[in-house]
């Protein structure tokens, strides 16, 4: 049986989880009780663990002195890559943040799959932007089975998975992605053409979005969906009825509220996500209007709760709990050691038609 060291590491002269190789071959280190680890040889090349990473994996990227000192060291203290045989049968699925409801449509979808397979499920909350690299410490030093980041995965966070040998999934990416990152994302630009292109053949003609963060690569496709449509439509998009927020209600309520005390108001009002839609219901309610005799309002998530709203909401269904089935196949696939038969995924999204959406009034 392997002995566990304080620290995490195997020493059973195998693979450990820090990205070890045997303990033989370790001429020259101070403690060769140890098993190599691709800390160690970073350290000792004078270079980053990512650069390590990129020389093992044979990526570009790495001068050749550079490439050549870190093979030297990796031949000489006979490093290997870890395999999987040492993962455990968990998928770690890493959220940002677990504060949205749509959370829980994916985490359905990962448990459904994970019950079919017999593999456990972990749930993380890593905070925005690039997680503390303690954090995902602990994630490789639980050895999972492969990992789901939910719309994030920097290039940092994704070396040190690589190192590691552990496979990952993007599911829902907010950025732009390198070709060889798996990721398994919804039709987002034909969603908004689509729930644009509602409001236009209602007799709609002066539509506002109400857009999410620019830099978010779902929310500009979204926007860029509207604009398509109304451009097919020989409708201009005015600056005014175009405004950014976050994808909260309240901030929906706030951006809603600027948009209805325009001289010229719009009749419908498109959102980026069902939140944000709530909150111009909110606001529609305070400017004495009622939806959708005289404010259309459509969607983007098609979350439970908006079937159940006064009125019920209509939106663009993006398939969350199939998009979670689809990337959590995808990353077992990859776990098994399978090649995948296409390393990125769209999922089509539909448009549901409920009540907050009819022609404008006089019309």
């Amino acid at each position: 049986m392997a002995d566990f060291a304080a620290d995490g590491t195997v020493d059973d002269g195998t693979v450990d989880d820090a990205g070890s190789g045997p303990v033989s071959g370790n001429e020259g280190r101070g403690d060769t009780s140890r098993p190599v680890t691709i800390a160690f040889i970073a350290e000792s090349a004078g270079v980053s663990v990512p650069t390590v990473s990129k020389v093992i994996n044979g990526r570009s990227g790495v001068s050749a002195d550079t490439r050549a000192r870190v093979e030297e060291l990796v031949n000489r203290h006979g490093y290997r890559k870890p395999t999987g045989a040492n993962r455990n049968n968990v998928v770690e699925l890493v959220f940002r943040e677990l504060k949205h409801m749509w959370a829980v449509e994916i985490i359905r979808g990962v448990e459904r799959v994970a019950r079919q397979h017999r593999v456990g499920v972990m749930v993380s909350e890593f905070g925005l932007y690039d997680a503390d690299p303690l954090t995902w410490d602990d994630t490789v030093s639980r050895r999972p089975n492969c990992v789901l980041s939910v719309a994030q995965l920097s290039a940092a966070e994704r070396e040190r998975l690589r190192a590691k040998g552990i496979p990952f999934v993007v599911v829902d990416p907010a950025t732009e992605l390198p070709d060889d990152v798996p990721f398994v994302g919804a039709t987002n630009w034909s969603g908004g053409r689509a729930a644009t292109r509602h409001l236009t053949e209602l007799g709609h003609r002066r539509i506002a979005m109400i857009g999410g963060p620019q830099d978010q690569l779902y929310c500009c496709a979204r926007l860029d969906g509207y604009r398509s449509a109304m451009g097919a439509a020989g409708l201009p998009v005015a600056p005014e009825l175009v405004v950014h927020a976050p994808l909260t209600s309240e901030d929906g309520h706030t951006a809603a509220r600027s948009l209805l005390a325009l001289p010229e108001r719009p009749t419908a009002i498109f959102t980026t996500n069902d939140l944000q839609a709530l909150g111009v219901y909110q606001a529609a309610r305070e400017a004495g209007l009622r939806v959708p005799d005289d404010l259309s309002v459509v969607g983007f998530d098609d979350l439970p709760v908006v079937a159940w709203v006064d009125p019920p909401l209509t939106t663009v269904h993006q398939p969350l709990t199939e998009m979670a089935v689809a990337a959590t196949e995808l990353a077992l696939t990859l776990g098994r050691g399978e090649t995948a038969p296409q390393a990125g995924l769209e999922i089509a999204t539909t448009l549901t038609v409920r009540a907050s959406t009819a022609p404008p009034a006089g019309s």
